[in-house]
């Protein structure tokens, strides 16, 4: 692809999609199913890279059929729940079958507006400058590890990683492992390290979640979410208080108390609930005990917020990720004091028309399903008011 200098005419611009994830290859479907060139730029060397760096045994906690993206149905021989080799072989043939087309090794450090303000510039790898009609944001909820600042980390002397690097409990066999962190990502990986012979998993929780079960008799717990996903929050959670009673033991006794917060006021502010994949009869049979959040680290033991040191030979720090969009377009206005854009899917925020921002939500209907859904929203978006800027596909 030759960068775009001298800039190209503001009616052969095309739309420039920041991310080669599930979505961004959905939104440059969406556009080029509506004759829109879309040039997807990704900074690795193959689509779908946050998928291919997840631990082993991840599986979709969304069912296939509901995680599908526009135009390919997910194959029936994945099972309900896809294993995330089979997501990278989707996404793979995703972009092969819809002939997008991807530009990898190419890494976008900053947007702008153009001088005349008709268009974007995507300052990118290499000096190159590109200029777009509009552009679609989909970087990826999970993109920069976060590890909070810790003091006595750096005296640590065991082995510490953080969740992204974690890939099997094969390293961890036989010893005391401290995990740090009770999202999905943390429950999974506790209840991994155990059946992979870990002799002791202790897992650090600060915030109690609201743990649901993945399916039960056969309903999905993505179904509900879906079904809830418009109601008022209050009466959502109101709902969903005796659900939880119904399904999911009491942990108080284990140290996981039911939480005094609602599960979709909790939602709202990105903290979805956790899918039970094995963590109930872990915790219930002792094979993972609930302790403390990790406050810090002195003479190598983590200190608990309870005043508890334990020794861990290792720590794995289930702690989240952070967006890292203020290098790329901070400088436009376009983000709230968290860093989240204050935008996302078909509405470009008010001082920046054509900018568009999608999968940095968690809705618990399901991130796949809503990605789908809203890179056909923003392809109409893009459409409508682009008008005679965008560069069209031949024929």
């Amino acid at each position: 692809m030759a960068d775009s200098t001298p800039s190209p005419s503001p009616s052969d611009r095309p739309v420039y999609v920041v991310g080669g994830g599930p979505a961004g290859l959905s939104v440059a479907y969406a556009l080029r199913a509506r004759g829109i060139r879309a040039v997807v730029l990704e900074k690795s060397d193959h689509v779908g890279a946050s998928w291919r760096r997840h631990y082993d045994r991840l599986h979709l906690h969304t069912t296939r059929r509901l995680s599908a993206l526009p135009g390919l149905p997910m194959p029936r021989r994945f099972g309900r729940w896809v294993a995330r080799d089979d997501v990278v072989r989707y996404l793979e043939k995703y972009a092969e079958v819809h002939e997008l087309e991807i530009v990898t090794g190419v890494e976008v450090s900053r947007i702008e507006r153009t001088g005349d303000g008709t268009g974007w510039l995507l300052h990118a790898t290499g000096g190159r400058e590109l200029t777009g009609a509009a552009v679609v944001v989909a970087t990826g909820y999970n993109h920069t590890p976060y590890v909070p600042e810790w003091p006595g980390l750096d005296q640590y002397a065991g082995d510490f990683v953080h969740a992204g690097e974690y890939r099997n409990p094969a390293p961890y066999a036989g010893r005391d492992v401290l995990v740090v962190g009770v999202g999905n990502t943390g429950a999974e990986i506790a209840v991994d390290l155990v059946e992979g012979g870990a002799s002791r998993v202790r897992l650090s929780v600060r915030t109690t979640p609201h743990i649901v079960r993945r399916s039960t008799a056969g309903w999905a717990a993505q179904y509900t979410g879906v079904l809830v996903r418009r109601l008022p929050v209050g009466l959502v959670d109101r709902l969903a208080r005796p659900m939880a009673k119904l399904s999911v033991p009491d942990l108080s006794a284990q140290g996981l108390p039911r939480p005094d917060t609602g599960l979709y006021s909790r939602a709202k502010e990105g903290a979805i609930p956790v899918q039970d994949v094995g963590l109930i009869d872990a915790v219930r049979k002792g094979k993972v005990e609930v302790v403390a959040a990790v406050d810090g680290f002195e003479d190598g033991k983590a200190v608990l917020a309870d005043g508890t040191l334990v020794s861990p030979e290792a720590v794995v720090a289930a702690t989240g990720y952070v967006r890292a969009l203020e290098g790329l377009v901070g400088h436009l206005g376009v983000l709230d004091e968290r860093g989240r854009p204050v935008a996302h899917g078909a509405r470009a925020p008010k001082q920046a028309p054509g900018l568009h921002f999608t999968g940095f939500t968690t809705p618990i209907s399901g991130t796949l399903r809503e990605v789908a859904t809203d890179a056909e929203k923003i392809a109409k978006a893009i459409v409508r008011t682009g008008g005679n800027s965008l560069s069209r596909l031949p024929g």
